[in-house]
């Protein structure tokens, strides 16, 4: 038989969740400058700060997903 799945710690998991959110809305508005200004005002190095804004992005999620497979 499997052994039960650990009681979720909620409040742990909110606050992960909420960090999560806080930095990928920085990182959409990031995003969204850095491209705005590669495309309309052709600043080469922008489209690099777009580019780390997306796996900041993505890394935030990937943290929040590790943390929720995390035991105990």
């Amino acid at each position: 038989m499997s052994e039960p799945s650990p009681a979720i710690d909620v409040v742990r998991h909110r606050k992960r969740l909420m960090w999560m959110i806080a930095v990928d809305a920085v990182c959409f508005l990031v995003a969204l400058g850095a491209i705005v200004g590669n495309v309309s005002f052709h600043i080469g190095w922008l489209l690099w700060l777009f580019l780390a804004a997306m796996l900041a992005g993505f890394g935030a999620q990937g943290w929040l997903i590790m943390g929720l497979t995390r035991r105990g």
